[in-house]
C-alpha cells in the first residue's frame, strides 16, 4: 500500500518516534512524505521514503494530487491543533480529499496506530481492490 506521513512542525518529533516503533511495518509499503517530515523519518529509521516538497510549498497539494488520482491508500497526518497554520487551506483540502475518496486518515498518534495495526491484519484490504477503490 502507499501511505503518506506529514506532520506539522510541533508533531515532527511524534510522527519520528510512531515511525520508529513500526518501523517494520511501515517497511513492508511504500511511503510517501512532505519535505522536511520525510527526511526526519527517513534519517530516525533508515526507511525508504519518496520525498515531496515542504507542505507550506506545496507537498500537501502533490500528496492530494495522489488522492485525487486514487494512488494514495493511508494518510498519516499528524496535525497541530493548538498553533494556526499559514497553509491552512491546503491541509483542509488535504482532508477533504480523504473523505471524499474514502482514504484512512489519522491526525493523531493514537489513531495511526490503529490504523496501522489494522493495516497489519488485513482490515484495509478492501483498498487492493480496483472496483472498491472507484
Amino acid at each position: 500500500m502507499k501511505i503518506a506521513l506529514i506532520a506539522h512542525d510541533r508533531k515532527k518529533d511524534d510522527l519520528v518516534q510512531f515511525a520508529t516503533a513500526y518501523q517494520d511495518i511501515l517497511a513492508q509499503h511504500d511511503l510517501y512524505a512532505t519535505g522536511t517530515t520525510g527526511s526526519r523519518v527517513q534519517e530516525a529509521t533508515g526507511l525508504t521514503i519518496t520525498r515531496f516538497r515542504s507542505g507550506p510549498l506545496g507537498g500537501d497539494q502533490q500528496i492530494g494530487s495522489m488522492i485525487a488520482n486514487n494512488d494514495m491508500d493511508m494518510v498519516f497526518f499528524f496535525r497541530d491543533p493548538l498553533t494556526a497554520q499559514p497553509h491552512e487551506p491546503d491541509v483542509t483540502a488535504l482532508v477533504r480529499l480523504c473523505d471524499v475518496y474514502h482514504i484512512p486518515l489519522a491526525t493523531n498518534m493514537g489513531t495511526a496506530e490503529i490504523l496501522l495495526k489494522g493495516l497489519q491484519k488485513g482490515l484495509v484490504d478492501w483498498r487492493l481492490n480496483a472496483e472498491r477503490r472507484q
